[in-house]
């Protein structure tokens, strides 16, 4: 019997420059979605959560907050670049670029733009990536450039945390 201990994500060893990731999963934005997301960060544009206000807009319908596609989109991004990060060190150059409204579906992919060791944390490496969310119809939502610090293969701090169960192994 071979047990796989829990392990999703890319470690330093896994990217190559001009790598691009599509990543697997897709995320439809719900009224809630958005209005939770407005109202925790206090947010106190009506565009985004009074329906009746933001018929009078351009758009003529209630926007999704640029904060939550933001946070979407990097959240969809992070089983391919951050699942084993340590640290994010930074995004530049975040463009929203098309309007998303409730009921949209947004995917993400990322271009590995560029590598390099960690000079102050050996077991580590950095990793810059373009990213982009895209909705439903292939229009480009949001994109920025994100540097991440990931650990390397061997790096000893995301292994064996899964706990040893009291009651013993599980056996066949």
């Amino acid at each position: 019997m071979t047990v796989h201990e829990a392990r999703i994500g890319r470690y330093y060893e896994d990217f190559a420059v001009g790598d691009v990731f599509q990543h697997p999963f897709g995320r439809t934005i719900g009224e809630s979605d958005n209005t939770w997301f407005t109202l925790l960060t206090l947010n106190t544009n009506q565009n985004h959560y009074n329906a009746d206000f933001a018929a009078r807009s351009p758009t003529g319908r209630v926007i999704v907050n640029s904060g939550l596609t933001v946070a979407l989109v990097l959240g969809l991004s992070v089983i391919d670049i951050s699942q084993t990060a340590l640290l994010n060190l930074g995004w530049t150059d975040i463009t929203l670029t098309h309007p998303v409204f409730v009921g949209d579906t947004l995917y993400a992919e990322s271009l590995i733009t560029g590598m390099r060791e960690s000079a102050s944390r050996p077991y580590a490496g950095i990793v810059t990536a373009d990213t982009r969310g895209l909705n439903q119809d292939g229009d480009e939502v949001v994109s920025w450039t994100r540097t991440v610090m990931v650990y390397k293969r061997d790096a000893p701090h995301d292994k064996k945390y899964f706990p040893e169960a009291k009651s013993g192994p599980m056996t066949a």
